[in-house]
């Protein structure tokens, strides 16, 4: 198994950092929280790029991709924090993968899907028409009133959703949706990779840039030291999520371990990143005017996704003394 990616997946890296750098930023992220703009590049601009669908099979409209492919994607949607966020569209094709008709309609976006976890807010349920969720073991789907959240990450699209009169689609699917979960999970974390990545190379640039008694700061070794923590972070964190995508796609039974070791390494990676960032930078890290908070907040809304960190870690715990075990 190789941990890295071929030339393929950079490729579509760079096509994909180019498209999302073109409408996304952290000061489209800024207008969305200070002027309650839409986010971007948005979700009919996602699937017109093809790069939200890419699960999405080819019979049904989609790229007929691999998780791996969706996640490299999702690492450079994380980088400049665009909405909305490529997890529904990675748990729908899970969840809809019997379904013809709502997958393409998830493909040409004549359906605009959220899924509903037990509790919490809905991600992006700001500007979806159509839900899922799991009522007692039964897949079910329909219309539902959303109530937004006051937003932290404005780019999230969180709310509070009242679902209508439902569609019943899978009986006894509780497999399918941990499956599901579990594939969003991954590409949560990927997205968080991405953020936490940028916010390296923010706290790095700066080091070089500040200086201090005739010294850049970075050559003091309090700063160093951070920076290097955060590196080690992320590059764990890396492995981890091209372990759990790569797991998604030719290991099964590896995924359970995998998608919560990534979901639980991604929380922790960004938030060190964040909090060190804004310490590197000082007074200015501080400021409303600086990129930094964003980010910020994009970790600390994660963190609560698809269950905390601590239920995350929990799970490795479980899984890795039960395999011990046997």
């Amino acid at each position: 198994m190789n941990f890295d990616l071929d030339q393929e997946h950079l490729d579509l890296a760079d096509g994909a950092r180019d498209f999302l750098s073109g409408s996304a930023s952290p000061a489209a992220a800024r207008a969305a929280l200070d002027e309650g703009a839409g986010v971007r590049p948005g979700r009919a601009e996602l699937i017109k790029s093809g790069y939200a669908t890419i699960t999405v099979p080819e019979s049904a409209g989609g790229g007929g991709g691999t998780v791996l492919q969706l996640a490299v994607v999702a690492e450079q949607a994380g980088r400049v924090l665009a909405g909305p966020s490529l997890v529904n569209f990675a748990r729908a094709a899970v969840l809809l993968e019997n379904d013809p008709d709502r997958l393409a309609g998830l493909a040409d976006g004549s359906l605009a899907v959220a899924v509903i976890d037990d509790d919490g807010p809905v991600l992006d349920a700001i500007g979806a028409d159509t839900f899922l969720t799991l009522r007692d073991g039964t897949l079910v789907c329909g219309p539902g009133a959303v109530t937004a959240r006051r937003p932290i990450d404005a780019t999230r699209g969180l709310g509070d959703v009242t679902l209508g009169e439902t569609t019943d689609l899978v009986r006894d699917a509780r497999p399918l949706w941990r499956k599901a979960e579990r594939v969003g999970r991954t590409v949560l974390a990927a997205e968080g990779l991405g953020a936490a990545a940028r916010l390296l190379e923010m706290g790095v640039e700066y080091a070089k840039q500040r200086h201090t008694f005739g010294r850049p700061i970075g050559s003091y070794q309090a700063v160093k030291h951070m920076l290097v923590d955060v590196y080690v972070a992320v590059e764990q964190l890396r492995s981890l999520v091209w372990w759990a995508a790569w797991a998604a796609d030719r290991a099964p039974g590896e995924l359970p371990l995998a998608s919560a070791a990534a979901k639980a390494a991604a929380a922790t990676t960004m938030e060190l990143a964040a909090e060190t960032v804004i310490q590197v930078h000082g007074g200015i890290g501080y400021t409303w005017e600086h990129d930094a908070h964003l980010y910020w907040r994009r970790a600390k809304t994660d963190r609560f996704l698809l269950g905390d960190d601590v239920a995350a870690f929990d799970e490795v715990a479980r899984i890795a003394m039960g395999e011990a075990a046997r």
